[in-house]
């Protein structure tokens, strides 16, 4: 299941919930966490250091479950370089901007984490 067809009703959902494993109990870690789809990709954007757990956990172990809605897939994350002006970027703020100011700033400078489903 690689194609966009996975995230079929994304744009319904607030929230995905990703599921990492935890780097030291070795336990399953999920967040709720903002999102988009682009590129048969969901992208989740963070703070530009780093230091949360689930960024950690998945630097460690890019095995991860994402579930948006009731879809619920086996996937693999990635931080990935993308340049202040990207495309995706600017799209989190236009999904999100009516739910918070000062968006863009963020946006900009927040570390990117793609997550793929696997095949």
């Amino acid at each position: 299941m690689t194609s966009v067809s996975v995230f079929d009703d994304w744009a319904c959902h607030q929230y995905c919930y990703l599921t990492t494993v935890g780097r030291v109990t070795g336990r399953p870690h999920t967040i709720e966490i903002w999102f988009v789809v682009y590129d048969g990709s969901a992208w989740l954007f963070t703070d530009p250091d780093g230091g949360t757990d689930w960024v950690r956990n998945l630097r460690r172990d890019r095995s991860v479950t994402l579930r948006v809605g009731t879809v619920e897939v086996d996937a693999r994350a990635e931080v990935v370089a993308v340049p202040e002006s990207a495309v995706i970027r600017r799209a989190i703020v236009d999904r999100y901007k009516s739910t918070e100011d000062g968006l863009d700033e963020w946006a900009r400078g927040a570390l990117v984490v793609r997550v793929t489903p696997e095949t």
